[in-house]
Order: C-alpha cells, then structure tokens, then sequence
C-alpha cells in the first residue's frame, strides 16, 4: 500500500498526468452517459447517426443541430458523442487482445528460450518485416470492410511490439535469485511466471498499452476514412472526417465555411489520442526505477 500511494503521488504530481486523466474522465463521462447526451433514434442500432434529408451541402451549428451536419446531414453531435463510445471499443478490444497475445508469447519466449525463443522470435521478426498499416489493410481487405474487420485486423497486427518488450525484460529476470530459489523450491513454471515474473516485468508493456489505446484509434480513424471501416452514418470519427472530405475547403469567397465539418470530429480525435499519450507519459514516469525515487 506504501508503494502503490507513491505511485499514485508521483503520477497525480505531474502537471501532465493531470491534463491527461481530466480529458480521459471528460470522454469516459461522455461515453457513460451517451443515451441521455444524445437519445439515439434507432433503439436496434444506437451508433447510426440520424440525418434529416439527403442534401450533400452540409448545415452550420445553431440550436438544432447544436454542431451542425456533415454530408448527408447527419448530425455530428450525435455522431460525436456516441463515436465516444466507439473509440473506446476500439481501443479496447485492440490493445486487450492484442496485449493477451503479445505477453503470452513473449513470456514464454523470454522464459524458456532455446527452441521456443527461436520460433517465437523468428514469427514475430517476419510480422515486423511488413509494415503496420499495409498488413492491416491487407487483413481487412481479405476477410472484407467493417469496423469490427478493422480491430481484429489491428490486434493481429500490434501483439508483436509486446513479444518484444516482455521477453527483453524477462531475459533480465530469468535469472536473478528470486527466481531460482522458487524453482529450487518446486514451483510450477506457471506460477513462477505469473507470480515472479510478470509482476516485475509488465510495467513497460503497461505504457505501451496506454499509448496504443489512442495511436490504434487514430490507425482505425484513417482507414476508415479510405472507406476501409464502419459503413456510412455510423458513430465513428474517421467516418465522420471522411463525410467532410469534399468540405474541408470551402468555396473560394469563404474557404473556412465548412470547418465544423473537419475541426470537430477531428479535434475528437486529437484530445483523444492526447489524453491517452499524457497518461503513458506519467506512467513511464511513475514507473521507471531510474527516476522513481528523484
């Protein structure tokens, strides 16, 4: 309890942490209470962003819609509140299966290493000879467009950044004294790993976990924004930035007419991602041994 309470002080005395939980609370408040921000019209299907009209020129904010349309006239308040809630799916879903996948086989590369290392590693090295987003488009574009395409896509693809960093810092852990008094002891391989190990190893793939949570959104946000993701009118960011595509540039008399268009599901977007890489910050902070105890 002493070492979680410095923990806890060490990352609320930093001015960024800060910013970063109060914009994280903000979005999670909007994500909890989305029904009663924004009442969704399609009881079956709450994320499909209600319009009135098919026009292609988009309306201004005023008293109704509070923050105007976007092509289509779909409503980008309703399409920004309840995009709330999917970028945290998305992030989520990613970054846990992902997570899962990537301490998985790193700890058993880390651990064991001869033969197991070797396979594990070589795989992982393939996976990182292709680049994230080409092998991600190409797993969406296999299996077929869709949201939920994209995040399975995603977390195929980001489970290798954390074979990498769990299995370096269990190389350095492996053999220190804790861990061979437990085997002398008659321990399991499993709890030494579970009980030993990871607890003294998971706090870098922790951060990177924090930083994934945004970056995976933004990577979701672009290919969707390609036509790659959710279908058209559905609660997403990228979807919404995408609708604005034609009105980014105004007519020439007025070339910031339409800028509610881009400025509001893309500033979503960017204090998004922000909050996610202030918390990561603090974490790396809080946690680094180097700099924990300065």
């Amino acid at each position: 309890m002493r070492e979680l309470k410095f923990t806890l002080h060490r990352i609320f005395r930093n001015p960024s942490a800060v910013i970063g939980f109060s914009l994280l609370s903000a979005f999670v408040l909007v994500a909890v209470f989305a029904p009663q921000i924004a009442p969704p019209q399609q009881a079956h299907n709450p994320y499909m962003m209600p319009h009135k009209g098919y026009a292609a020129t988009p309306k201004p904010p005023g008293p109704e819609p509070f923050f105007g349309t976007t092509s289509g006239q779909f409503d980008i308040f309703y399409g920004v509140v309840w995009g709330t809630r999917t970028a945290f799916k998305i992030g989520l879903f990613v970054v846990c299966i992902a997570g899962l996948i990537g301490v998985t086989c790193g700890a058993l590369a880390g651990y064991y290493g001869g033969i197991v290392d070797e396979l594990l590693m070589r795989v992982t090295d393939v996976m990182w000879a292709i680049p994230t987003l080409v092998l991600a488009m190409a797993i969406v574009v296999a299996f077929g467009c869709g949201l939920d395409k994209i995040m399975i896509a995603l977390a195929m693809v980001q489970w290798r950044s954390y074979v990498r960093v769990l299995r370096a810092e269990i190389l350095t852990l492996r053999d220190q004294d804790f861990v061979q008094a437990a085997r002398i002891m008659g321990v399991s391989d499993l709890k030494i790993i579970l009980r030993h190990i990871l607890p003294n190893s998971i706090y870098p793939v922790l951060i990177m976990a924090s930083m994934d949570m945004g970056s995976m959104v933004i990577t979701a946000s672009f290919m969707s924004f390609l036509g790659l993701g959710a279908p058209k009118g559905y609660s997403d960011w990228g979807q919404m930035t995408a609708l604005a595509r034609n009105y980014i540039v105004g007519p020439p008399e007025d070339p910031l007419k339409f800028w509610y268009t881009i400025v509001i599901p893309g500033g979503c977007i960017v204090l998004f991602v922000l909050a996610w890489n202030l918390i990561g910050d603090a974490l790396r902070d809080a946690f680094d041994p180097k700099q924990r105890r300065r």
